[in-house]
């Protein structure tokens, strides 16, 4: 498969802020090492192998004792590398899966027991190179995530917000919305995805992560147009706000984020220490059952 591949994972340098104790990664995938864990021969791109032993330096690095490592499209809907993680790494990590929908309870129980705490999916609607695991999916895998304690994450474009809030409905367990909805940023606060995520936010019927603000922004490497939108989101309602790295920053293939940055970055735009400890600490402790 003649694939774009990315560039080599860069060294982290520590942020200038440093971590609260017990300071977690919402959102960072592990790729490979395809020795041991090969990727789907059906993906949208090829990335470096990125094992959990770059990630855990990487943390180190950021001041992370905790994090969520999410699985990733070249992995397709095989979790084995992130369970791996998770048997590696009980105490340190949680999980958040992809799975076909027509997977079972016993596998769904598996997973929970190992450290899955969420499923993902894709409610992208016109954007291409996607899974296909979308609304219908989790309409079809709602009864048994419910059962099973297992809350919903999607990579979410937030103006088709609309179109998805029917699928919540009977849907009590959390919401969680990545990357800030995957707006533009340099259409402001006042463009309707952003205002919908800061209604449902204020109402408490989502969670969003203020992570990979280089999706959102063209402006290389300070972001600033995406400053307005993070900070929206936070003031909505900061108990339901997480952080995350996105490393390794998959299908970029220039102006590569640098992790210690972004870091930076969150805690420039969250000048309050105090709301820093709820997105970084007491948050993800809460949703992912760290102790």
């Amino acid at each position: 498969m003649d694939l774009p591949c990315l560039p080599p994972i860069a060294a982290t340098q520590p942020p200038a802020i440093p971590s609260p104790d017990g300071a977690c990664d919402t959102h960072f995938h592990i790729l490979g090492p395809t020795t041991k864990f090969p990727f789907a021969v059906e993906r949208a791109f090829t990335p470096e192998d990125a094992p959990l032993e770059a990630a855990l330096r990487m943390h180190d690095a950021l001041g992370m004792t905790r994090g969520v490592v999410v699985q990733c499209n070249p992995h397709g809907t095989d979790n084995r590398a992130i369970l791996d993680a998770l048997q590696r790494e009980p105490e340190r990590l949680r999980g958040t899966a992809i799975v076909k929908p027509d997977t079972g309870r016993d596998e769904l129980k598996r997973m929970a027991d190992a450290g899955i705490r969420a499923l993902r999916f894709h409610h992208m609607p016109g954007s291409a190179g996607f899974s296909a695991q979308g609304m219908q999916s989790f309409a079809k895998l709602a009864p048994l995530m419910a059962d099973l304690g297992l809350h919903a994450q999607f990579m979410m474009d937030a103006n088709a917000l609309d179109s998805a809030l029917p699928f919540f409905n009977d849907w009590k367990l959390p919401v969680v919305v990545d990357h800030m909805g995957n707006v533009d940023a340099s259409l402001g606060t006042g463009q309707p995805g952003v205002q919908q995520l800061c209604r449902l936010l204020t109402e408490g019927r989502i969670w969003v992560k203020v992570s990979a603000a280089y999706r959102l922004s063209v402006r290389y490497p300070g972001y600033d147009d995406a400053r307005a939108i993070h900070q929206a989101l936070v003031r909505a309602n900061p108990e339901q706000i997480l952080w995350g790295s996105d490393w390794p920053h998959t299908r970029l293939e220039k102006d590569m984020p640098e992790d210690g940055h972004l870091l930076d970055l969150l805690n420039a735009w969250t000048p309050d220490a105090g709301l820093r400890k709820k997105i970084l600490v007491d948050n993800p402790a809460r949703l992912y059952g760290f102790n």
